[in-house]
């Protein structure tokens, strides 16, 4: 029985940490998410969320098994709904995370830092295009919280909530500020390189 308990604490022990990462290690995570977003700003207190899917890949590039940059290429988008009209608003966003791994098997994580984005279209709900209205460049503050279900030594599945808060106003006009933000739970692969 000793013997059993032993062979079991030690197959529990190496699993547990099977997956820490050390420096110089590269994750790619795939994923796709629901998203929810609005704007903050000048007279936004009657706007509805904008409800959508949002995909990427992000990367994180471990200094040791507790920290590591996390990047990547997003694809949101974002917006808002008032009754009937709308403003759909499509980005590219390129997060640039801290990423905090805790826990004793470091599977959960803690990310914050900024992310630039850049428009690629701006519709109401007809279609017809205002992207001409919008700046080109946001910039925002992104945080999140996630969690890795270890599948095997090289693969994981990803559970994870972000949030953006918008610094910079996204309107062209002078006459009021928006900027955007946002909020999505997403679930990705996650492999190690």
């Amino acid at each position: 029985m000793k013997k059993l308990l032993l062979v079991a604490m030690m197959a529990f022990g190496l699993t547990a940490n099977a997956q820490q990462r050390e420096s110089g290690d590269i994750e790619l995570i795939p994923y796709i998410g629901y998203s929810s977003s609005t704007f903050n700003g000048d007279q936004v207190q009657s706007l509805d969320r904008r409800n959508t899917a949002r995909f990427g890949v992000n990367a994180d590039y471990f200094f040791n098994d507790r920290w590591s940059l996390r990047s990547g290429l997003n694809y949101d988008k974002m917006g808002t709904q008032f009754g009937s009209q709308e403003s759909n608003l499509d980005y590219i966003n390129i997060p640039l995370n801290a990423n905090w791994h805790f826990g004793s098997t470091r599977k959960w994580n803690l990310n914050f830092g900024v992310t630039p984005g850049f428009l690629i279209s701006a519709e109401d709900a007809a279609g017809t295009s205002f992207k001409n209205q919008v700046e080109s460049f946001q910039l925002g503050i992104s945080y999140g919280i996630g969690y890795k279900l270890e599948i095997s030594d090289n693969f994981s599945l990803m559970f994870d909530a972000q949030g953006l808060v918008g610094i910079t106003d996204i309107a062209k006009s002078d006459l009021f500020d928006r900027m955007n933000v946002g909020s999505s739970f997403n679930i990705g692969g996650v492999f190690k390189l």
